[in-house]
């Protein structure tokens, strides 16, 4: 079991290692198109993605589909997709409206949501996951909070976007372990970005030149960052607490910080993306929690006399 849990915690490790450097992806592509529009697009490519990858299963394992629940299955990625168009758009308008420095640390306050909605199902959270909940809020908050703290029309469009997110984990960490992670993946996708794209239609619709000028931005987004990332969160997260996986995934903060401090030094962004010693210590900090949650819960039980 313990196998198990260090090999998912790998995954979602790799997931927020591509959310963080997608973030690059995201910014260059909405120099083209709209927010519904590049949502939308991104998602399409990346469900047809996984169509690709569910058709390769079949052909390579006819039975590999013979048990599923598809009822199941179709419910579990309609409402996943629901709470990802619902956090994705939240956040992508709300950045119209807010510095990116705020927009980071309200959407990955979720690591506190995360164990509070779990309360609510009740799910077992022990006081060193609380702990490590606390400490990725202030690493988050040093890393990404730059100005005076204070709330805008944009800042609670993103404090919501949080709130979705939240909702979204929670769902995947209902509906994985019943069902296959990249059908239910392939659906969520396939539902947001058919959604966005109508949507886009109404609000800054797509042009084959601006999907050309987003196309290197898309297809990262698309296939790396919604194909690849959110499948591996979807099967990672089958065997380990919420919390835990909202945790691993707040590096996503971490990593987009260090990604741009290292394009900008090896030239590839031109905006001074230097990380201050303030900076610097959240993403210690950060780390840290992650190490915290990753140590055998025994350790922190005191062992009884017989």
């Amino acid at each position: 079991m313990r196998n198990k849990t260090t090999r998912n915690s790998f995954l979602l490790f790799i997931a927020a290692f591509i959310w963080g450097t997608a973030f690059i992806a995201q910014s260059k592509g909405m120099d083209y198109l709209s927010p519904f529009a590049f949502t939308g697009v991104r998602n399409l490519i990346g469900s047809t993605f996984l169509l690709g990858l569910v058709l390769v299963r079949r052909l390579t394992n006819k039975d590999v589909y013979k048990n599923i629940n598809w009822s199941l299955t179709i419910k579990g990625g309609l409402l996943c997709g629901i709470a990802l168009t619902f956090s994705s758009m939240l956040q992508q308008y709300g950045m119209v409206y807010t510095t990116v420095g705020k927009a980071g640390f309200l959407t990955t306050l979720y690591v506190i949501f995360v164990p509070i909605a779990g309360i609510l199902f009740h799910k077992k959270v022990e006081w060193q996951v609380w702990l490590a909940a606390a400490m990725g809020a202030v690493g988050i908050y040093l890393l990404c909070m730059t100005e005076s703290f204070s709330l805008s029309f944009g800042d609670t469009l993103v404090l919501l976007c949080a709130v979705g997110f939240t909702v979204h984990i929670m769902v995947i960490d209902h509906f994985s372990p019943q069902t296959d992670g990249v059908l239910l993946s392939f659906i969520q996708f396939l539902f947001c970005g058919v959604l966005c794209s109508i949507l886009s239609l109404f609000f800054g619709a797509p042009t084959m030149e601006t999907v050309k000028g987003a196309l290197g931005s898309l297809l990262y987004a698309g296939v790396m960052s919604s194909g690849v990332a959110f499948t591996l969160q979807i099967i990672a997260q089958k065997d380990l607490n919420p919390t835990i996986a909202a945790l691993l995934m707040s590096l996503e903060s971490v990593i987009a910080t260090i990604g741009g401090f290292v394009a900008y030094k090896v030239g590839f962004l031109k905006d001074d993306q230097t990380m201050t010693a303030r900076q610097i210590v959240g993403c210690v900090i950060v780390f840290t929690a992650v190490i915290l949650v990753q140590l055998p819960t025994e350790w922190f039980h005191k062992k009884k006399n017989v």
